[in-house]
């Protein structure tokens, strides 16, 4: 019997020490938790888990909502800092997913694409592909140090070989490569440098 009482006294401690600390708070956190739901319902129900992409949906959304809470209720000293920050990851990772460097070359060039039957087989085609006008220079002065970089022989499109069109896209190709490479290396070190002061 007495233990009775005595667990039956610690349970309402436990209930007075919950009610005290978060149990006044709970109607708000099933509040914020049918918001929060609301809110990532899209997000969860698009999801896959196929590639790279969806993983920059979650981390994206996250940002975005942090931004605007850190903007709007964020008391530290850097919180416009910080909210500017996590809108600049977000741009970055929107390029990332687009891949917004890696076909920046395409604005440069004319090209016509066909399928040509093969000689020794007529049930299959080859791709070919004809540069008809490039303005690959004015590419060239847009990057002129990862222009330099790619001449040395960096990138992953290897330069010998073809007439001068064919190489000089394949120096444009090598230089949004590099820069598509760039920006998730900067989404990154941005989050690495900042992540752990995001907070109000």
């Amino acid at each position: 019997m007495k233990d009775f009482f005595k667990n039956t006294l610690n349970m309402f401690k436990s209930i007075y020490v919950w009610w005290k600390w978060e149990g006044r708070y709970f109607h708000r956190d099933i509040t914020q938790g049918v918001k929060n739901l609301c809110y990532w319902f899209p997000i969860i129900w698009k999801d896959r888990d196929w590639d790279q992409h969806y993983i920059f949906e979650v981390l994206k959304h996250k940002l975005k909502a942090q931004a605007e809470y850190i903007n709007d209720y964020g008391i530290h000293t850097s919180a416009q800092q910080d909210a500017r920050n996590m809108r600049i990851c977000v741009k970055l990772i929107n390029m990332c997913q687009d891949e917004t460097y890696k076909m920046e070359y395409m604005s440069y060039i004319e090209d016509k694409s066909w399928f040509e039957p093969c000689q020794d087989n007529p049930k299959y085609s080859t791709w070919e592909n004809e540069i008809i006008s490039e303005n690959f220079d004015d590419f060239f002065k847009k990057y002129p140090l990862i222009h330099k970089r790619v001449l040395k022989g960096e990138g992953p499109f290897i330069l010998d070989g073809g007439d001068e069109k064919e190489v000089k896209r394949r120096v444009a190709m090598n230089i949004c490569h590099i820069n598509q490479q760039r920006a998730h290396k900067l989404l990154f070190k941005i989050m690495e440098e900042n992540i752990q002061q995001w907070w109000d």
